[in-house]
């Protein structure tokens, strides 16, 4: 079973949120010419420097202390559901070498019966351990979007009142970003505003 810590390292944090573009404002006056739709949608969707921004993936991560604590819930669920797992084999271990120490003073109905239990206690054992790894999964999965959301929906207030159009990622070796110019780089404030929020909510 893989440990969810080193699998929460890989994690890309997809975070590319578009805010609402600024509707123009379209009251005319009889001394001026009326602007053309065609005019008007290329104005409304022309980018101004700053318009779009970027976030570091990998520094978001490293610096988000809802992300820590997440890891660490995650982490001790795994060593936890490992080490269950652990003993439950070890015990059946010794159930097969008792068994194999005792086989050859059964009697023939004995050795099946208990080589039958011996293989219940096996399948058994391993469905508990494939149902055990899905749930850890399943519990990394749900923590995953529910960082996502966090992150995702404090990107939507935080750009709509900057007067961003764009939130964009940026993660080293995996990211569509070639170059971002560092003012464009909204990473530590990003991350400063995010554990205030969330220390308000702990507290």
């Amino acid at each position: 079973m893989k440990n969810p810590a080193s699998t929460l390292s890989k994690i890309t944090l997809s975070i590319l949120v578009a805010a609402s573009l600024a509707a123009c404002n379209q009251n005319k006056t009889n001394d001026k010419p009326a602007t053309t739709p065609a005019a008007a949608k290329v104005e409304d969707n022309t980018l101004k420097n700053g318009d779009i921004v970027f976030v570091n993936s990998d520094t978001l991560l490293n610096k988000y202390q809802y992300f820590k604590d997440m890891a660490d819930r995650l982490e001790k669920k795994g060593k936890a559901a490992q080490a269950d797992l652990q003993n439950r084999g070890q015990a059946f271990q010794r159930e097969v070498a008792e068994y194999q120490k005792s086989a050859a003073t059964m009697s023939a109905d004995q050795r099946q019966a208990t080589e039958q239990r011996l293989a219940r206690k096996q399948q058994e054992l391993q469905a508990y351990q494939q149902n055990t790894g899905a749930q850890v999964q399943q519990d990394q999965a749900g923590e995953q979007a529910k960082l996502y959301e966090k992150v995702a929906d404090f990107l939507k207030v935080y750009a709509k009142e900057k007067g961003y159009k764009m939130v964009m990622t940026y993660q080293k070796g995996n990211s569509g970003i070639l170059y971002g110019d560092a003012s464009l780089d909204i990473t530590s404030d990003v991350v400063a505003k995010l554990n205030e929020a969330y220390n308000k909510d702990k507290k």
